[in-house]
């Protein structure tokens, strides 16, 4: 650990720090306190440690209007194309592109990167787009996506895009929202061993974005011609041009994120030059460590914060391996992604490690890892026994670390460190500058106790505004309304002494049986990796006279019934591993587990059909994975209340 520590991109920025402040930071926790102690300095290192290119000086770190209203580096313009696209020699590999099925990788360099953004950005302007104009996309994660995000950058125009796994109603609920001038849309995706054609979803976004003056048909899954008035990708790329990247304000709107919307119309969360800029340098740089020449492969589809946090390894001089298809298809494809392709770093949902481990491949069998030094997992916490198969079966040297934030902020909040050692099920701490912390339902902050997230000082990367939102009332309801002036993110948390922590699931679905908060990921990563249950979803309903239901509701596996037996088993997992206080009320058969289209249980919809809302109160089906087992909750919870 003392070797890996001392070679460490982030003690090579320790040692400049030390040299710069004139004192001492021997290890991750001290640095942290610094950097929450004296916010503005720590930025102002990031900025300087990393030559952050400001075109125009900056006057003041940050305004002193408190959150949602503060502004950053005020006065400075800046372009975040461009410091993507500044590092490395044209031979570089910048992007590694992999297609399911296992057909050979294709590489692009940093030199083909550049001239294809300043050709596709030269295309953007004599179409008529302006920085502010947006330019949108329904792609899968493929070059195109890149190459369409650095160009409408660099033009100063802002991004937004939809997996192609999105539907038609699903998509246009987000895009139509912006208004889009530009729609680069692919004509199919591949998925389970199948092409699936989305020329149709792409026809009626057509007649759904009325706003449009340009559509771009990416011919990528199918060969066939472009549709009658469309522009052919190769016509974006077609006339050279010299680079040119629009210098913007620092909170110039970059790109727009999507919340899951599964309750109404998703929210657009507004994203900045200047605030992604810093917190890709950072996260990619001192917690992903990555260098010039390493490789990053993120697991994830366009439509995920994930693919947008990657790019932030571009800025470093590494490359990132983008893999379009199904992380299953065959068992253990992203672990053969991965060691072919030579990845240093993996990113990837802790669903897609579980899911490799209950298909009951080894990976390391066949595959050689030698370079893969760290694998990150997000979107949910890993379990115990995440870890234990990922060290049996991929690598035993690799670092394995959890990290949680969130599309809110396109980074993270909480994370591990060189420093900090692996704890299986735990998350290693706080990231620098975010100064977050539990509370209880006082605004106290506790430790070894379950209680809200909170971020207690602002974070470049939080959203300049949301869209449609001028004066910031959705913005206040959605994070500050518990206490103005501080972040609730809306996750139950543990402040561990040792400086860890545990994330327990949405606070907004997090269970409260007899005064105790119970966590819902709890359950899941004690339940889930027992070979008899595919999915689980637990949820927790306040009955009249102060009563309380706790069901869990369980997806069996082929195979194996949901009988006596299985129950029973379930009850006495459940009380051993957590307690008592854990054994569900009632555990119920159900067809799937509902989810929002990145992949989140509908936790807190199925908890209002069950209190009683009505469907179309409860959730908005064009944001749902499958509509039909949303409406099979919603017949259950009907015949319940009867």
């Amino acid at each position: 650990m003392r070797e890996r520590i001392a070679g460490s991109a982030l003690r090579e920025y320790l040692d400049w720090l030390q040299r710069r402040e004139g004192r001492a930071f021997d290890d991750h926790g001290t640095f942290w306190a610094w950097s929450v102690e004296d916010i503005d300095r720590f930025w102002r290192s990031i900025v300087d440690y990393y030559e952050v290119a400001f075109s125009t000086p900056w006057e003041q770190v940050r305004t002193a209007d408190p959150m949602p209203h503060t502004r950053w580096f005020t006065g400075a313009r800046l372009n975040w194309a461009e410091h993507a696209l500044r590092r490395g020699s044209g031979d570089d590999v910048a992007l590694v592109c992999v297609q399911e099925g296992g057909g050979p990788a294709r590489e692009i360099t940093r030199g083909e990167l550049r001239r294809s953004v300043a050709a596709a950005a030269g295309w953007l302007r004599r179409a008529g787009v302006r920085p502010g104009d947006r330019v949108c996309a329904y792609l899968p994660d493929t070059e195109h996506a890149v190459i369409g995000l650095l160009a409408a950058a660099a033009v100063g125009a802002v991004w937004s895009c939809c997996s192609p796994d999105f539907g038609a109603d699903g998509t246009a609920g987000r895009l139509a929202q912006l208004e889009p001038t530009v729609l680069i849309a692919a004509d199919g995706y591949h998925w389970n061993g199948r092409t699936l054609d989305r020329a149709d979803v792409v026809d009626q976004l057509r007649e759904e974005l009325p706003t449009l003056r340009h559509v771009v048909h990416v011919g990528y899954a199918f060969d066939r011609p472009a549709p009658e008035g469309t522009t052919p990708w190769d016509e974006l790329l077609a006339t050279p041009a010299e680079p040119e990247f629009a210098q913007v304000e620092f909170s110039h709107p970059l790109w727009v994120l999507f919340t899951s919307g599964t309750t109404g119309l998703p929210k657009g969360l507004v994203h900045s030059h200047g605030g992604i800029t810093l917190e890709g340098l950072k996260w990619s740089g001192l917690y992903c460590g990555l260098r010039a020449g390493e490789r990053m492969f993120t697991y994830t589809s366009t439509g995920w914060a994930l693919w947008n946090m990657q790019l932030g390894a571009l800025t470093q001089g590494a490359s990132i391996v983008l893999y379009e298809g199904s992380p299953g298809h065959p068992p253990g494809a992203v672990w053969e992604v991965a060691a072919r392709t030579g990845a240093d770093v993996v990113l990837m949902g802790a669903a897609v490690v579980t899911a490799t481990a209950n298909s009951g491949v080894s990976p390391v069998a066949e595959q050689d890892f030698s370079r893969l030094r760290h694998v990150m997992v997000s979107g949910s916490a890993l379990p115990p026994d995440g870890y234990r198969w990922l060290h049996e079966h991929v690598s035993p040297d690799m670092r394995i670390d959890s990290t949680s934030g969130g599309t809110d902020i396109s980074g993270s909040f909480v994370g591990a460190n060189e420093y900090t050692p692996v704890r299986p099920g735990r998350i290693g701490g706080r990231l620098a500058g975010v100064d977050c912390a539990a509370w209880d339902d006082d605004g106290e902050p506790v430790v070894d106790e379950v209680g809200d997230l909170v971020i207690t000082s602002a974070m470049p990367s939080m959203p300049v505004h949301l869209w449609n939102d001028p004066d910031a009332t959705r913005y206040t309801e959605s994070y500050f309304d518990t206490w103005p002036g501080v972040w609730r993110h809306g996750d139950w948390v543990t402040m561990h002494a040792d400086g860890s922590v545990s994330v327990h699931g949405r606070s907004d679905s997090t269970l409260n049986r007899h005064g105790v908060r119970l966590g819902t990921g709890d359950f899941y990563d004690v339940l889930e990796p027992m070979e008899e249950i595919t999915e689980t979803l637990v949820v927790g309903v306040d009955l009249p006279d102060d009563g309380y239901w706790l069901g869990l509701f369980v997806v069996p596996a082929d195979g194996h019934p949901l009988d006596d037996a299985l129950r029973q088993k379930i009850v006495s997992t459940l009380r051993s591993r957590l307690s008592p206080r854990h054994v569900p009320d009632e555990i119920v058969e159900a067809p799937a587990v509902p989810h929002t289209l990145n992949g989140k249980r509908l936790e807190v919809p199925v908890k209002k059909l069950l209190s009683g809302r009505p469907l179309e109160k409860a959730a908005n089906l064009a944001s749902v994975d499958d509509p039909d087992t949303v409406r099979w909750y919603a017949r259950f919870a009907a015949e319940r209340s009867e």
